[in-house]
This record gives structure tokens, sequence and C-alpha cells, in this order.
């Protein structure tokens, strides 16, 4: 009785299969081409074990305006450091991310952060962890790109890859025609009046493995926004990297409400 039972299981399986709609060749032709847009993008992530260099930051939420120095130490996978100053001499903050844990100091009000990636979430109005911080700053998308979960539209300005589901956030992506990287990323959260808009303008050649020259990011939380600019400056790759860390006694600690 049990074989039987399998047996007419398997049988409706097949009767729905078969009974569903059949594709067309261009519905096919369209898939085929969105899942060959997708593998020609991850194929550009950059590849590499180290990286350490320069770039120049600079931020604006209307209210407030910096530009500072930026040295920036990668371990891919692992960990990302940066050191910020002020006129490259007077030193500002320190950022130290592992994929379970970020801290942070900033000098100028004595305050740190030591927890995990509730800080950075609220400053980007979108949830992150390690994996989408080290994609925001090597040019790949910060979400995972899956054929069955995108629809592909495509014009003179790139591939368009944008989610289908109705999910608390809207996410879409703009692909290089010709190079299939990364231009842009954006993320919304319609209900909560907040979004990110991450844009590449530029990328370095195949010897600095084709990382983006430089990163805009505008994040919008109800009617204010602030724009993060990142230009890369300089860039060694696979070199011995140390990320030297600790915080500062007598600091005030940020809490996350």
């Amino acid at each position: 009785m049990q074989h039987i039972h399998k047996l007419t299981f398997l049988l409706l399986s097949l009767l729905v299969i078969s009974c569903g709609p059949k594709k067309t060749a261009a519905e096919k032709k369209a898939d085929e081409t969105k899942v060959n847009v997708i593998e020609q993008n991850l194929a550009t992530t950059p590849s590499f074990e180290t990286v350490q260099g320069r770039l120049k930051g600079s931020y604006d939420d209307g209210d407030d305006s910096q530009s500072i120095s930026v040295s920036i130490r990668m371990e891919k996978d692992k960990t990302i450091w940066l050191s910020a100053k002020l006129a490259g001499i007077i030193p500002l903050a320190k950022v130290l991310v592992t994929p379970n844990r970020v801290q942070f100091y900033e000098k100028i009000n004595g305050s740190y952060f030591d927890g995990d990636f509730s800080l950075l979430s609220k400053w980007l109005g979108t949830d992150l962890d390690y994996e989408k911080v080290q994609n925001l700053l090597i040019g790949q998308p910060i979400y995972t790109l899956n054929a069955k979960e995108y629809v592909l539209s495509s014009s003179q300005n790139g591939y368009q890859l944008t989610s289908i589901e109705q999910t608390p956030i809207a996410k879409s992506f703009l692909i290089d025609l010709l190079s299939f990287k990364t231009k842009a990323q954006q993320l919304n959260r319609p209900e909560e009046n907040q979004g990110v808009t991450i844009t590449y303008d530029d990328f370095f050649g195949k010897e600095n493995y084709g990382m983006p020259e430089n990163i805009t990011i505008i994040a919008n939380q109800g009617d204010g926004n602030t724009k993060i600019n990142i230009d890369y400056r300089s860039l060694e790759f696979n070199k011995p990297v140390t990320f030297p860390f600790e915080i500062p006694s007598g600091y005030e600690e940020i809490v996350i409400e």
C-alpha cells in the first residue's frame, strides 16, 4: 500500500508539472539572458586576498559636511579596517569590521561603539552584515542575485534587475551592458520612507582587480538625505596587512536604542 501511495504521489506531481504553463521560446530566451547577466556580473567580483590603500571621503547631510582622508585595509571575507584623518594629519576615527562585530571610535566627541551591525544599518537605513559592507566597497551587489527573484529589462543605460516579490525592501540593480559590472544599486523601504542608492562611476583596470574608483551613497530617511562619496586614490593588493585597533580608555559608549 505504501508503494502505491508513493507511485500515486509521483504521478500527480508529474501531472501537475506536465499541465503547467509552457514557456514560449521568447520567455526561455529571456530567462537565459537573465541567468547570463547574473553569472557575468558575479564573474566581475574582484578576486584578491588583501588590499590596502587610501581614499578620500566626503559626507554631507544638509546641516553638516566634512571631507577626510582615509586609510583602508582589507583581508577579504575576514576584516575591514579604516583609519580617518582630517587634512591627512589629524586623527579622527578608526573602524574595525569583522563578520560578527563592528568596532568604532571617534576622537572629537570621545565616543565609541562595540557591537553588531545595527549602527551601520541605522546610518544607511538598510540592514547590513559583513558581506554586504564588503560588496558595497568592492562594487558588487549587496544582495545575492537570484534569477527567480528578479525581472530583467535593458536599455542604453544597462541591464536592470528589479525584485519581483513584494517584500519590505524593493531592490534594483543596474549592470553595465559591456563589462557586466555593477553601475548602481537601489534599496527602498516604501512603508518606512527610507531608501539608499549606491552608484559606481568608474572602475580600475585588471591590475587593480577592477575595483571601483568612485562610490556615491545617498541615503534617504523621511525628508532628509545623507550623501557619502568615496574616491579610491591608491591601492596595493596581496601584501601583508595588520589591523591595529584599541578603543581609548575614558570614551563614552554609543548605545543604539
